[in-house]
């Protein structure tokens, strides 16, 4: 046997063969996604929006460092 016939028989060892087919339908489980709530922000995240704004209302330079590092 040959190192490309050893690899080959070990792929396809670790890795089974993919179904063609899907398992279920998918359609019923997008729906509930879509009638899910939606996130809402925490406050937490409004306390850091806050802060962000605060920091470019009183220095006007932070647009830059904040792109910078984006």
């Amino acid at each position: 046997m040959t190192g490309d016939e050893e690899i080959e028989r070990l792929l396809k060892d670790v890795f089974p063969s993919a179904d063609k087919e899907l398992q279920r339908d998918l359609w019923p489980a997008m729906l509930r996604k879509l009638e899910a709530p939606k996130a809402t922000l925490s406050w937490f995240d409004w306390a850091l929006i806050v802060a962000l704004a605060s920091w470019i209302l009183f220095y006007p330079e932070g647009i830059l460092q904040l792109l910078y590092q984006l």
